[in-house]
């Protein structure tokens, strides 16, 4: 109990049990991320086999990337209120369970609910809630833990996808999805590394819960020690439950994170279909086969550099007070990357595009969870990041068939990059113009304190001198100058100004009354 009571006490602590978790972190990408790229392998196969167009057999990527995504709300609620370790271990039984199952599929629609959905879902309760154990251990080197941990994505994919094919060519596709499956069972093992923490940082709202009024008088004082979202919560009220639910997700009000959010789906829109049409643009362009795939393994492995070097790179004291800025230059370049995109057209010119595409693109990769943290705080973040990896859910289902629509009617791929070219641009511009407008916002407010200072008034009563300067104003401006990202401390603010007025009256009739009568016996 003592230990537990420290570690409240203190911050994260940036080592120690936290490379352990950023190792089960990095297994848990290989297993996720990287099993759903080499699903693409599997497509000649599923086509041979089951007598079906690209089209049809393309929805099975498609299904399990989109359910990853869409169901990563539910694998924070799972690790939020029950554990992050039964959320992990119980993604990964489900995973395993939908490639066993996927071994003896007889159809296209058999693989859409075994490998599409089950295997999905299992992904989505394990990806999100182990990217955010990351942010709960690291503050100070929270970037270079991120960059190791999602570097799994592009190292597994490069391991994976040779060995994978040569398990197709060993044991048919039937086989190597049974092996896949037993595979992706070590998920059960990097569930059982995710040691709980408990932050200070995540029991600051235990005050306002024990105004609430929704709790018992004999677990108040429980509380104080713990989280507001602690699965002890379940024996009391329904009303209870509701604020504690309320509580977990109200940062979707927050201004900041409205505008992250909004970028988020414009940047995962463009950048999904160059992942897919790369290799066949090439292939247009007169690239050989072999090229073509060169191509892919230049961008997975400079991917990885890009994960590691820019997280370190961006934990540096120079450049750690501008990973906002960071981040959208990195989405930025990626944008340009894809307007050029069509005007290369040999081998040696999309050489130099491989290698900047995918160093940025795993540099924004890794900032994502930091950029969400800083947004909504370590507390809320496995919650945050459901949400985020949700949004990416319908640009990952829709970007591609449109970005495919668009080569069938202008019989080129122009179109299509430019698109996603001018989508990513305009998710950086959007977080550009949010922190400039937020910038000028509080350069306003600090010219109005500037200008309360300078207020000072004196009155003389005989040897009593009142001098009643602007300590109360500057206490106006200092709740004026409250992040407005503060909406669950609304109502206390309120609050306090009212009370700071009402101070500020009786002040001045005190001081009045005094003048007054100072007044009367000078005349006397």
């Amino acid at each position: 109990m003592a230990s537990s009571r420290q570690a409240r006490r203190t911050g994260p602590p940036d080592g120690g049990w936290g490379w352990m978790i950023v190792a089960g972190c990095f297994l848990v990408t290989i297993c996720t991320r990287a099993v759903t790229r080499c699903i693409s392998i599997f497509f000649v196969e599923f086509q041979a086999y089951f007598g079906q167009d690209y089209a049809r057999t393309a929805w099975i990527h498609s299904i399990v990337d989109c359910a990853t995504m869409l169901c990563a709300p539910l694998g924070s609620l799972i690790s939020n209120h029950v554990s992050c370790q039964v959320g992990i271990m119980l993604g990964g039984l489900l995973a395993s369970t939908g490639l066993i199952l996927s071994s003896f599929a007889a159809s296209l629609e058999h693989l859409y609910l075994s490998l599409g959905v089950l295997t999905g879902l299992g992904f989505a309760l394990c990806y999100s809630p182990a990217i955010a154990m990351v942010g709960k251990y690291f503050n100070k080197r929270k970037a270079l833990a991120y960059g190791i941990a999602m570097s799994g994505s592009g190292i597994g994919t490069f391991i994976l996808a040779p060995v994978v094919q040569l398990l197709i060519e060993q044991f048919s596709w039937r086989g190597a999805l049974l092996i896949l499956g037993g595979f992706v069972l070590n998920l059960c093992v990097c569930g059982a590394l995710m040691r709980p923490i408990s932050l200070k940082e995540d029991c600051k709202t235990a005050p306002e819960f024990l105004e609430q009024n929704y709790v018992p008088e004999t677990e108040k004082q429980d509380l104080t020690r713990m989280s507001i979202c602690s699965p002890l919560i379940k024996s009391w009220p329904h009303e209870c439950l509701c604020y504690c639910s309320w509580k977990e997700y109200d940062f979707l009000l927050m201004p900041g994170f409205m505008v992250l959010a909004v970028s988020i789906l414009f940047m995962a829109y463009g950048c999904s279909p160059l992942f897919v049409y790369l290799v066949p643009y090439a292939l247009s362009v007169g690239v050989s086969h072999h090229q073509a795939a060169f191509l892919m393994s230049i961008l997975g492995v400079i991917d990885i550099i890009g994960n590691i070097t820019f997280g370190w790179l961006t934990d540096r004291r120079c450049l750690k007070k501008h990973r906002y800025f960071c981040y959208l230059f990195a989405v930025g370049m990626d944008g340009l990357c894809c307007l050029f995109l069509p005007v290369l057209q040999s081998f040696p010119l999309l050489v130099p595009f491989s290698f900047t595409f995918g160093y940025f693109d795993g540099a924004y990769v890794t900032l994502i969870p930091v950029m969400t943290a800083d947004v909504v705080g370590t507390s809320l973040l496995s919650s945050a990041l459901g949400v985020v990896y949700f949004l990416h859910a319908i640009p990952y289902l829709v970007s591609p068939p449109v970005a495919g629509w668009l080569v069938d009617t202008t019989g080129s791929y122009t179109a299509s990059f430019l698109l996603c070219g001018f989508s990513m641009i305009f998710s950086s511009a959007l977080l550009c113009f949010a922190r400039l407008a937020k910038k000028i916002k509080r350069t306003h407010l600090r010219s109005l304190t500037g200008n309360t200072a300078l207020k000072q008034h004196i009155w003389t009563n005989g040897a009593i001198a009142y001098s009643v300067t602007a300590e109360l104003d500057q206490r106006d401006v200092e709740f004026l100058a409250v992040d407005t990202n503060s909406f669950s401390n609304r109502d206390h603010n309120i609050q306090a100004i009212l009370h700071v007025g009402q101070s500020l009256a009786w002040l001045r009739m005190g001081i009045s009354q005094e003048t007054q009568a100072s007044g009367e016996q000078f005349t006397r």
